[in-house]
């Protein structure tokens, strides 16, 4: 018998960081010093909370500088960064800093401030990993759970567990590497969810597991 997976979900609770934003050069410090679960929660709060929409809207980064500061350069060059090719929040971080670095460098001139009201507030979350009754043994009861667990299930061990929690790749692909089902692992480590909704992730999954339970 092969390892049991355990699925889990999560709560997050967003906290004020009492930091505020007006221009590029104080986004760019906030940055620079905020904590990872900052950088996480303004890299993927949309998705959390719209997980309908498809493709997701752009990090919060880039939002702000669009709508509040009226760089739409810029803001294009932060809405580019692709989420799915960093396996850190720190390098994530450290990406966004050097495109905002690249642009004061650019540019020379003063930034433009925020109308009042407006100013960028870092956030962060308290992440609350809570324990469900669904666990899977074998691939077609894996198949069987996936069908009706709750999405944040599937966010959690799809988005936080790769990239908050640094566990090298999603959870799924790491229960079936673990099962020898390498090939299915492989094919979901490939898959990038942040073009696609919670629910057509889970129709994904469902479709990829589905063909290896009846080979």
């Amino acid at each position: 018998m092969g390892p049991v997976f355990h699925f889990y979900t999560r709560l997050n609770l967003p906290l004020l960081l009492g930091r505020k934003a007006r221009t590029i050069p104080e986004l760019l410090a906030g940055l620079e010093s905020a904590p990872g679960a900052s950088v996480y929660y303004h890299t993927h709060r949309f998705l959390q909370q719209h997980h309908y929409l498809s493709p997701e809207p752009p990090n919060d980064f880039a939002f702000w500088v669009t709508a509040s500061l009226g760089l739409d350069a810029l803001g294009e060059r932060l809405a580019s960064v692709d989420t799915v090719k960093f396996r850190t929040i720190m390098s994530l971080r450290d990406k966004f800093v050097e495109i905002l670095k690249t642009y004061t460098k650019e540019t020379g001139s003063p930034s433009p401030q925020s109308p009042p009201g407006e100013e960028f507030h870092f956030l962060s979350c308290r992440t609350f990993i809570l324990p469900t009754r669904h666990k899977a043994r074998t691939l077609p009861e894996f198949l069987e759970v996936i069908r009706g667990v709750s999405i944040n299930s599937i966010y959690f061990h799809m988005f936080e567990a790769r990239l908050r929690l640094e566990r090298g790749e999603n959870d799924f692909s790491n229960w079936f590497e673990g099962i020898e089902k390498r090939d299915l692992a492989a094919e979901v480590a490939r898959l990038d969810p942040y073009t696609m909704t919670l629910e057509g992730l889970r129709k994904v999954l469902i479709q990829k597991v589905g063909r290896h339970v009846q080979n």
